[in-house]
């Protein structure tokens, strides 16, 4: 699909009115089909059920009124706390989780479910006589009779019933979709989910391979790369018989004169520049589609949000830590040579910027610690973390980036920690480097934090204060 036809679908589906048009739209064609149906078969097959309560056109008008006004009136609330909502989170927990509230399905349904109600039972309202109408200029005889559409008032009470079970449904799905731990835990779970469908092979340790080098193309545009069409990108490659290597990923910032793609193999003309930067769509934020960094930087803004002095709240942090621990222990045992599509092009034809483990390691984990180590529960939970995905890493490479991490915890934290405090996180680090040496003789060999005389005579004199 091309890139651009994508990223506006993408952001289609993310739109507070895509799901609620749909509905109104079968709401519509539901109502003109059970009005149909109504008047081709008529109200006797429901009157032969004795327990069909035909109704007669004053009670129906009444009912579809009363409906239809409450609908409206319950859509108008539903969108008023959504938006609320949805305010209270991105102002708490930052303003890139807007994004996850605006793809939340239960919101759209809700509001959806309302207004194709009210559509619906005014729509049937508008066809209910009594004998007494009079004609208009053109109108058949057979208005002259009364006419209530008897399946389709069955239906509006159907309606009704579903209509107040998603109220229901609304009033406890908003307060629970802004718990910090339902958000953290959402954030969570997708970014495993990208990072099994990005990197299936389990048990790997493969790293990226350096990119061929070639002729760079530079950006004549300005924004973030939202979407990157690597089936485009194939097809040209296979057709001007040349290959591709991407200089920047998906979520990155480009503007005029930035390398984006390099060509090997041939002389890009104008032409082909052209083709191959429309492979790129470009938007004025990142989306996680493709881009793993971008769920992992909102773990991260949480974390360093919780964390803040104005907040204070290090158990969001750790939990938010917790998450991340979980999707680097998926990354510290698979091969990591793979590109954000698995599908649609070849990798020897086009090159995507593969980031190894150490990327993704300093952007999550790398990018709480200064904030982690003046937390001495944080800063123990860090440790730990890393101890938890250290236990799965299957390499002795991806193991010293663990190790050394921790060992810049403690360090960070002689800045900001003393006394009791350090101790414990030292010790925290003293149980990492023996739990560590116990995994085998392809674990590294954790070197100790080296204290000099001047720092443990600070630490010995802050004891004794």
């Amino acid at each position: 699909m091309n890139s651009s036809i994508r990223s506006r679908w993408l952001s289609l589906k993310a739109s507070y009115w895509f799901l609620p048009t749909i509905l109104t739209v079968l709401a519509m064609l539901l109502a003109w089909g059970t009005i149909h149906l109504d008047r081709v078969w008529g109200p006797e097959w429901l009157e032969a059920y004795g327990w069909f309560e035909v109704a007669r056109p004053d009670g129906a008008r009444a009912q579809l009124t009363v409906i239809a006004s409450a609908m409206i009136g319950v859509a108008s609330t539903v969108f008023a706390i959504t938006i609320a909502a949805v305010a209270y989170a991105s102002g708490s927990y930052g303003p890139r989780l807007l994004t996850n509230f605006m793809h939340d399905r239960g919101n759209q349904l809700s509001l959806g479910t309302f207004i194709a109600t009210f559509l619906y039972n005014l729509l049937v309202l508008r066809v209910v006589r009594d004998p007494k109408d009079t004609l208009a200029p053109g109108e058949s005889a057979e208005a002259l009779g009364a006419f209530v559409p008897q399946l389709s008032m069955a239906l509006s009470g159907l309606s009704l019933l579903f209509a107040v079970a998603v109220l229901v449904y609304f009033l406890h799905h908003i307060p629970a979709s802004i718990r910090i731990n339902t958000v953290v835990g959402g954030i969570g779970r997708r970014l495993i989910r990208d990072i099994e469908r990005r990197f299936p092979a389990e048990g790997g340790s493969n790293e990226p391979p350096d990119l061929v080098r070639g002729e760079p193309i530079t950006a004549r545009d300005v924004g973030y790369i939202e979407i990157i069409d690597f089936a485009t990108l194939d097809a040209i490659a296979r057709q001007e018989d040349v290959r591709l290597a991407l200089r920047v990923r998906t979520g990155d910032f480009i503007h005029p004169h930035l390398p984006v793609i390099e060509v090997a193999g041939a002389e890009p003309d104008e032409t082909l520049q052209r083709r191959l930067l429309q492979c790129f769509s470009l938007g004025d934020s990142r989306t996680p589609t493709q881009d793993l960094e971008f769920l992992m930087d909102e773990l991260v803004e949480i974390a360093l949000r919780a964390l803040s002095p104005g907040i204070n709240d290090p158990f969001t942090a750790i939990t938010s830590l917790h998450w991340m621990g979980a999707a680097l222990a998926k990354l510290a045992n698979r091969s990591l040579n793979e590109g954000p599509e698995q599908s649609g092009y070849d990798p020897a034809r086009v090159e995507p910027i593969a980031d190894d483990f150490e990327h993704f390691l300093r952007r999550s984990l790398g990018g709480v610690r200064a904030a982690a180590a003046t937390n001495e529960t944080a800063a123990e939970i860090f440790i730990e973390v890393l101890h938890g995905v250290l236990l799965g890493a299957t390499s002795a490479r991806r193991k010293q980036l663990l190790a050394q991490e921790a060992r810049l915890m403690v360090q960070q934290a002689e800045t900001a920690l003393h006394g009791p405090s350090l101790a414990l996180v030292r010790n925290k680090l003293q149980a990492f480097e023996r739990r560590a040496a116990l995994n085998g003789p392809d674990d590294p060999e954790v070197e100790p934090v080296h204290r000099g005389p001047e720092t443990r005579s600070r630490d010995a004199s802050r004891m004794g204060a």
